[in-house]
């Protein structure tokens, strides 16, 4: 009912709507964060974020439906989108796991002489690519254009000139 009467324009009852939605809107994006991992340092952003959304939107909120659906879909909408912007990535110090960690770096299977051996080996445009792609660094897209090819014959090339080279270090090392 208050909120039937702040969309038409009642400034009262749409105080007394947000000062009720406090502590929905604050469980939805608590649990929401806490659920994905994240600490609750972004839960005050979520929080203004949500009733941010609530006023701007509170027209297309429709009156003969519920209206905590609604309020809990904008919460999840805008945690989502905090989480989003932000990267949902998880941190755990890795100080523990030091020693486990730590190791010696093994020793290439391939000498660079034999590399270079091994792309000399290849003949036309599977060594242009392969070049262009896996030596000068240039994307799919970038190789393509400079050998006058499209993305799809790249990327075929490639994968062909890759196989290739491990039949030819196969056979060298048998």
């Amino acid at each position: 009912m208050w909120m039937k009467a702040a969309v038409e324009g009642d400034q009262r009852h749409y105080r007394n709507v947000l000062d009720a939605l406090v502590p929905l809107v604050t469980a939805v994006a608590r649990a929401c964060l806490r659920r994905n991992g994240r600490d609750m340092s972004e839960l005050e952003d979520v929080v203004q974020e949500s009733f941010l959304a609530i006023h701007l939107k509170r027209h297309l909120w429709d009156p003969s439906r519920p209206l905590v659906p609604w309020v809990r879909a904008v919460v999840l909408n805008k945690t989502i989108d905090n989480l989003r912007r932000r990267g949902h990535r998880i941190t755990v110090p890795i100080e523990p796991f030091e020693n486990v960690l730590s190791f010696e770096a093994p020793e290439p299977d391939l000498q660079a002489d034999e590399i270079e051996r091994l792309i000399a080996s290849l003949r036309g445009r599977q060594k242009d690519v392969l070049e262009a792609v896996a030596l000068k660094g240039l994307s799919i897209k970038a190789a393509a254009a400079k050998l006058g090819i499209t993305e799809g014959t790249a990327r075929v090339t490639l994968h062909r000139a890759i196989k290739a080279l491990a039949e030819l270090h196969r056979r060298t090392r048998s």
